[in-house]
């Protein structure tokens, strides 16, 4: 009878089969940190930074108004940041209705429903975060996000200034 020993392939793969049936099959994925930038980087921080209570209402505003489009917006800071501990949003799929995301900050949180938590969950979505389901509901979360815009960089219409991470899962 031949016995895996470290270093041998069929310890690695046994060693992975035994990590998916104890922990799941997004353990492995939500350890790893999620890079996005361009356009989706700043469709989740605007997104997350109009609850933010961490941002002043001139920060809020001017990164609003770069989102609608408006790319000329001028503020003494050159660079802005928008950064939250938790994003997790849950839409049924029982009563259709029914959508609520909670944003968690390092000063408070914020509880969104209907349009406004439909909106940080499609953006969540189109940013690739996968939701899973449980009970009746699908669940889209993320944590430690951290996003930076350049709002000098973002008037050059290059297509770049706007960078965010996360991990995924609440």
């Amino acid at each position: 009878m031949k016995h895996s020993i470290p270093g041998n392939p069929v310890f690695g793969i046994a060693t992975a089969v035994l990590l998916v049936a104890t922990l799941g099959p997004s353990a492995a994925a939500s350890a790893a940190p999620v890079t996005v930038t361009g356009a989706t980087a700043l469709a989740v921080a605007a997104v997350v930074a109009q609850y933010s209570p961490i941002l002043n209402p001139g920060e809020r505003k001017v990164i609003a108004g770069v989102f609608d489009g408006n790319s000329k917006m001028s503020y003494p800071k050159k660079k802005l940041s928008v950064s939250a501990d938790t994003v997790t949003c849950r839409i049924s799929n029982v009563a259709i209705a029914e959508r609520s995301c909670e944003l968690s900050f390092s000063k408070g949180k914020r509880s969104l429903k209907g349009k406004a938590a439909n909106e940080v969950y499609a953006t969540l979505a189109s940013a690739g975060v996968t939701a899973e389901g449980a009970a009746g509901s699908m669940i889209a979360g993320i944590s430690k996000l951290s996003c930076t815009l350049d709002l000098g960089e973002i008037k050059q219409n290059a297509g770049g200034g706007a960078d965010c991470s996360w991990q995924s899962g609440p």
